[in-house]
């Protein structure tokens, strides 16, 4: 073979990779949001209307000391009341990292207001990905309320004051 079909090979089997991790991410999502709120594991204490970042982690993560957390505190500090952080002891609660499908620590999922789990993040995400995220999730779905198109959670603001 030459240098071309190894590397057209080598792509191809990237990509392939990528596309399952992906449709691996989709399936876990699909999966728990399938569950109602108060059925969800590790859920139990998220107030409904706030979106919540599920940061599971384990003593002994040092990625998880030195990057995760201070930056899951500095969003918290930032914004106090529109977010809740659920953080999750993966050796504690083992069978509840697996029910949630915890591939790598430290894994964080966002939780939309009615708490039902929207996006994934296996290994240390920054900040500005996590409020993306949070951003992207907060507006909620359009509704209809009183015969006009109204967005559900819209005066729920992720901006600083």
């Amino acid at each position: 073979m030459d240098i071309f079909t190894r590397l057209a090979l080598a792509l191809a089997l990237i990509a392939f990779g990528m596309r399952v991790y992906w449709m691996w991410n989709r399936w876990q999502l699909w999966r728990l949001s399938r569950g109602r709120v108060a059925m969800l594991p590790g859920l139990e204490t998220l107030r409904v209307g706030v979106p919540a970042i599920l940061y599971f982690t384990t003593p002994d993560c040092v990625p998880c000391r030195t990057t995760q957390r201070p930056t899951l505190e500095r969003l918290k500090a930032e914004l106090a009341d529109n977010l809740q952080v659920v953080e999750i002891d993966a050796t504690v609660r083992p069978n509840l990292a697996d029910q949630w499908g915890v591939l790598s620590i430290p894994t964080t999922f966002i939780i939309d207001p009615s708490g039902q789990p929207r996006r994934v993040n296996h290994g240390v995400t920054n900040a500005a990905k996590l409020k993306q995220q949070l951003e992207e999730i907060s507006g909620g779905n359009p509704k209809e309320e009183g015969g006009s198109r109204q967005e559900e959670g819209s005066n729920l603001s992720l901006r600083p004051s």
